[in-house]
């Protein structure tokens, strides 16, 4: 009978676990969809300019228990390499003749469990 409730109890943690990852990958993406421009792409960015990164820890959630499950989340954002050169890329007016700045703007989630490490990642094209 025990061996039986613990084989019912695994997938429902894989699937809290998952909750919990998804719901906070998706408000970074989120969060980077609606920061302004002009923020995303200035020196205090969240998202540091490549090779630079951010890192912040997180609290994902409670799992049974009341257990706290923190994660750290690493921030940066890449230019295209269409950009200008005062936007990171190698463009001239006659292949970028419309002036188009698009940053990739990426966040890694890595966050353990049981002993398990995790990761999870969001990338998001923005344009201006």
């Amino acid at each position: 009978m025990l061996k039986l409730s613990l084989n019912i109890l695994q997938p429902r943690q894989w699937a809290l676990q998952q909750a919990l990852s998804d719901a906070y990958v998706t408000y970074e993406r989120a969060y980077a969809e609606r920061l302004p421009f002009a923020t995303l792409t200035s020196v205090s960015s969240p998202w540091p300019a490549y090779p630079a990164t951010s890192s912040t820890t997180v609290q994902l959630g409670l799992i049974a228990g009341g257990i706290p499950v923190t994660g750290v989340v690493v921030r940066t954002r890449i230019p295209d390499s269409n950009n200008y050169p005062v936007a990171g890329g190698s463009g001239t007016t006659i292949t970028n003749p419309a002036n188009m700045h698009v940053w990739k703007v990426q966040s890694v989630l890595t966050y353990q469990i049981g002993g398990r490490n995790y990761a999870k990642s969001r990338t998001i094209i923005r344009s201006q």
